[in-house]
């Protein structure tokens, strides 16, 4: 192995000397087989990172080949050997299928006969507070220093000798000794009772903790070896997520954004880079029953340190309670001012019946999925929730948000009335059972202002929701949503990209940007956006939707036919492709095929059910005036969220001047 950079490491009650090859506890000596040794010193080398078993092998076996198993079995005595158990994460820490990290404090010099630390000062003048003397004194057994037990097949036994007097102390007379450590001691006890760990550790020459103002959570490692647990794993990642998104001063990245590296390989600083964030959150997750094993990890990320971590073992019923738990370590941990209201939210958490639990986590994993058929299971386990646990206000907010967006326009899977009666019962229950849900706050807002059209009323939960939780990204897409159909352009741009930061990689966030920037009419940035998106997946149906738009907006209508073909496609919904596509060539004076989509279209409304939207689109295109305001007539009484667009859109322009339509602005009571 190479030499060192350093000569001396000093960690908790242990100093290793690499010149003697000598591992001390308190100054006793603690015998490692050597190469046991030398993965200590590689872990010492390098606190704090992430250390891949490639780095290992090469550097302990250079020459041999070896399995995982050897690296592991060291890994597991020098756990056992530093005062823990074969897998305890508090001194060296496992990063699933990668390596490890060392994650105790590390002391280092490069002098060999270099004065006391402060590390060193600080054990003698906590041992001289605490008035023990073993620790100071020859020949007796300190607590402190407990025999190590290794099974018998382990490389060593091994069992601490009795406590003997350093060999520097020797050197100093006891009166001086004496007196200097108790003049240290009450300095310490001043300086700790005086000021926060944090500043302590800065007076004592420790690490500065880290400036965090940004974190992402990345997809919980499933260790439970069941494909089915996917959505436990899943689900978990979300609960956390939104659990650290109750800090209002804390940016967290979206769950849709993070589930993109999902079994990634990617370096942690790539990935905080790409999503601008500060710290990284990382960990496993293991099912057993109504048990759960969680681990869990914060890593500054631009210098790849670990900063915190933790094990949790619970019974499932007191799963809300661990993720508050979570979240609540983390912010102590970055040193972050939780308000009264925020740590009063992470601390009130009742048991919850795990059986309605696993199913409200399957829920949001099928919602995700944002398709007709994953979204009926969503409301088929969020119903079974809210029955098994009516006290449960997110089952409820959960039912909301799913039956919006099977009324809504793209998804058309439930009747629109049915739909968003619902989702307003669903609703107004979440906000009965908790108040201070931003998630409930939310769905009423979207009711109020896609369905009853009561702006006002709308705009003060939007704005609740967002004052609950700023790093809700839904609120924020949909209060743009809102803004962009009022006509307050710069405001809308604004909510857009302040989802899109809580969500970068999410082509919902990406798409709602792209929106901003369409009814703005800044159509080559709509556009721009668009292909961007759709590079990030380009099976995402609404992009290639906006895009048509754009493209027809700007007279580019053989594009636009394309995106419109390709939106119908991926999206399942032929009739607002074909209405997309025949509006478009009836603007290209193409009237024989503007007729075809709309002959099909009568064809289809024989079969199922065509928005009024539809036919609308198609006569406007072709110039028929009269034919599209009757149109507009029965989508009024459909209440379309197409006419919330009326005020903005230009699809509608050439119906501005007529009367009927100005009357219907009136009804729909755009301000």
């Amino acid at each position: 192995m190479n030499q060192p950079r350093f000569l001396q490491y000093r960690f908790t009650d242990f100093s290793l000397d690499v010149a003697e090859r000598r591992l001390l506890r308190c100054g006793v000596a603690i015998p490692l087989a050597p190469r046991v040794f030398d993965t200590l010193v590689l872990l010492l080398e390098n606190p704090g990172h992430l250390l891949e078993k490639e780095d290992f092998m090469k550097k302990l076996w250079p020459d041999t080949f070896v399995g995982d198993d050897a690296l592991a079995r060291n890994i597991s005595i020098l756990r056992k050997v530093l005062g823990g158990s074969s897998d305890s994460q508090s001194v060296i820490a496992t990063v699933p299928k990668r390596g490890y990290r060392f994650v105790a404090e590390v002391t280092r010099n490069g002098l060999e006969n270099e004065k006391f630390q402060t590390a060193d000062l600080w054990q003698l003048s906590k041992a001289l507070q605490e008035q023990d003397v073993s620790a100071v004194q020859p020949g007796v057994t300190s607590a402190a220093a407990p025999s190590v037990r290794l099974d018998d097949n382990e490389i060593s036994a091994v069992t601490l000798p009795p406590l003997t007097e350093p060999s520097r102390l020797r050197r100093v007379p006891f009166l001086i000794f004496t007196i200097a450590s108790g003049i240290l001691a009450g300095v310490l006890t001043f300086l700790l009772l005086r000021y926060p760990p944090s500043l302590s550790r800065n007076v004592f020459g420790g690490n500065r903790a880290p400036s965090i103002h940004s974190v992402a959570v990345l997809p919980l490692q499933n260790l439970s070896h069941d494909p089915e647990q996917e959505y436990f794993a899943q689900g978990m990642t979300e609960e956390l997520i939104t659990d650290l998104a109750q800090i209002g001063s804390l940016r967290v990245i979206s769950s849709t954004s993070s589930m993109h590296y999902k079994a990634t390989k990617e370096p942690l600083p790539k990935i905080a880079g790409e999503l601008k964030v500060d710290a990284i959150l990382e960990g496993t997750v293991q099912r057993f029953g109504d048990h759960v094993h969680i681990t869990a990890q914060l890593i500054d990320a631009s210098r790849d340190q670990h900063l915190w971590a933790k094990t949790y073992d619970r019974d499932l019923r007191d799963i809300l309670s661990l993720e508050n738990e979570v979240a609540r370590s983390i912010a102590d941990e970055i040193e972050i001012q939780l308000t009264p209201e925020q740590r009063a939210r992470l601390t009130a958490s009742g048991p919850v019946d795990p059986e309605a639990y696993e199913l409200y986590l399957k829920g949001r994993y099928f919602w995700s999925k944002r398709n007709p058929s994953e979204l009926r299971k969503a409301l088929d386990c969020f119903q079974q929730v809210a029955d098994k646990q009516p006290g449960f206000a997110p089952a409820f907010s959960g039912l909301a948000d799913t039956y919006s967006l099977l009324g809504a326009a793209g998804f058309d899977a439930l009747p629109r009335a049915e739909a968003m009666e619902r989702a307003r019962t669903a609703a107004s229950r979440a906000l009965e059972l908790d108040g201070a849900s931003a998630e409930a706050h939310a769905s009423m807002a979207y009711v109020l202002y896609n369905y009853d059209w009561n702006w006002l009323e709308a705009e003060k939960e939007f704005k609740r929701a967002i004052v609950l939780k700023p790093n809700y990204a839904s609120a924020h897409e949909w209060y743009s949503e809102y803004l962009n159909d009022l006509g307050r352009q710069k405001e809308a741009l604004a909510e857009a990209q302040a989802a899109l930061e809580l969500d970068p990689i999410s082509v919902l966030a990406n798409q709602f940007v792209a929106r901003a920037h369409y009814f703005a009419r800044r159509f080559d940035q709509a556009i721009e956006i668009s292909r961007k998106t759709i590079e990030i997946d380009p099976n995402a149906s609404i992009s290639h939707l906006r895009l048509g738009r754009a493209y027809a907006a700007k007279g580019m209508y053989p594009l636009a036919i394309k995106e419109f073909e390709e939106f119908g496609r991926l999206s399942g919904d032929d009739s607002l492709a074909l209405a997309s596509i025949g509006n478009t060539k009836g603007q290209a004076k193409d009237h024989a095929g503007a007729m075809r989509a709309l002959n099909e279209l009568t064809e289809i409304s024989k079969q199922k059910k065509v928005p009024a939207i539809c036919f609308v689109l198609v006569h406007v295109g072709l110039g028929n005036e009269d034919q599209g305001m009757a149109w507009l007539d029965t989508a009024y009484k459909e209440r379309s969220d197409f006419l919330l667009v009326l005020k903005v859109d230009v699809l509608f322009d050439p119906l501005r001047s007529d009367p009927r339509f100005v009357d219907l602005e009136r009804r729909v009571g755009v301000p």
